[in-house]
């Protein structure tokens, strides 16, 4: 078995035992029965290649294709005759048949269903996730005949539960369906958690309130970043919907997503300036860079959204976070990670990405960075503190 990459310091970091996105110990990775390699040449040996590229948007949030364009004309060049391709890169409803399959007949120049076969089987990793893995999670499978979706779930039957689709579309839909409807519901909850914020009124204290009910579903407000959610709705709505239709209530809700870091600045904004907080010498530490608590994968996240629009005020913040890779930081956003032991007192807090050290730490932590003896503000966006345990001189919100 063989694993490709153009990104030749990756290959090495695997091999060598050292995952960077800390999904896979060392004994794992130096157990696994692979060979890595930047050296395309042996998918030639392969009769069965599984194709996992990132499937992003650009500026102007339309799906840019060219990563999987590129795989799939390296894959050509190298396939050979009773082989099968299998995508699991997330895309819109036709893009494996009508994008993947005639780059592959082009660099080939082999005949599709006649010298070889295509499937896909989107992946469903949520990282950070010890319970929810790629051995626990049932794998979607669809292929281009019976016969090539039999396959395809026997090879994926090794390791997880599989569901077969009735097609290759059947299956592309079904993963961008998937993310863009926690999107929808996390947009509900960022809405009205902006409304009860007018009110005075905790959405946490609603949430619990409305847990009581047998059906309710229990999302919570917060920032919706990363490569997956805040990317595969603009999938879903560049190729799956007829043109002239209106995908108002998909438009809406990632653009009330994408506003949640301004309406946090504006709450922390608010609350400074009711504390008398707001000088030219204020400082904000920003606790957490990533898109999600104990991961160390800072790609689309929306903490950088409310850093920037801090500074654009001229306000001086720090941005703190153990698991973030201070030079992917720099390079992806211009901006530099502060260590913990570095950090200057503060006048707030954004508590942004709760990783288990700030978990630990709770107020304790809170009152090691901020001003001794003054008044302080603590956005906690993910409402891990304790509210009973707020020092005297704290203001806390949460969304």
């Amino acid at each position: 078995m063989w694993g490709v990459d153009i990104d030749a310091t990756r290959v090495a970091e695997l091999r060598e035992g050292y995952d960077r996105t800390g999904e896979l110990s060392r004994d794992a990775l130096l157990s696994a029965p692979i060979q890595l390699t930047t050296d395309a040449s042996v998918l030639k040996q392969a009769d069965i290649i599984i194709v996992a590229v990132p499937t992003p948007v650009d500026e102007a949030r339309v799906p840019d294709l060219r990563p999987l364009e590129q795989a799939s004309a390296e894959v050509g060049r190298h396939i050979q005759r009773g082989a099968t391709v299998v995508y699991e890169s997330t895309v819109y409803p036709g893009v494996t048949e009508d994008v993947c399959i005639p780059l592959l007949e082009r660099h080939s120049g082999l005949k599709h269903l006649h010298d070889f076969h295509v499937g896909y089987s989107p992946e469903r990793i949520n990282p950070g996730d010890r319970e929810h893995t790629l051995t626990t999670v049932t794998k979607i499978v669809s292929g281009d005949t019976p016969q090539t979706r039999d396959t395809l779930m026997k090879l994926y039957s090794v390791i997880t539960h599989v569901h077969p689709a009735k097609s290759i579309k059947v299956a592309e839909a079904a993963k961008v369906l998937e993310d863009t409807q926690r999107d929808v519901n996390i947009a509900l909850m960022n809405e009205v958690s902006q409304q009860l914020s007018t009110l005075g009124v905790d959405t946490y204290d609603v949430l619990d309130a409305a847990r009581s009910k047998w059906n309710f579903v229990d999302f919570r407000p917060g920032l919706v970043g990363g490569h997956g959610i805040s990317v595969d709705p603009h999938y879903l709505m560049h190729g799956a919907i007829p043109p002239g239709f209106n995908a108002s209530l998909i438009l809406s809700a990632r653009e009330t997503n994408d506003g949640m870091a301004q309406f946090v600045v504006d709450q922390l904004l608010h609350w400074m300036t009711k504390r008398h907080l707001l000088h030219p010498q204020t400082i904000v530490t920003v606790l957490g860079a990533t898109l999600k608590e104990d991961v160390p994968d800072v790609r689309h996240s929306k903490v950088i959204d409310i850093v920037k629009a801090l500074n654009r005020l001229g306000i001086r913040t720090q941005i703190v976070d153990p698991l973030a890779n201070s030079d992917e930081v720099a390079q992806a956003y211009g901006l530099h990670l502060t260590p913990l032991a570095e950090a200057e007192p503060a006048d707030a807090i954004v508590l942004a990405v709760p990783h288990a050290e700030y978990r630990d730490g709770g107020w304790r932590l809170i009152a090691s960075l901020v001003k001794p003896h003054a008044r302080f503000v603590v956005c906690d966006l993910k409402a891990v503190l304790d509210r009973d345990l707020r020092p005297e001189h704290a203001t806390l919100w949460r969304p």
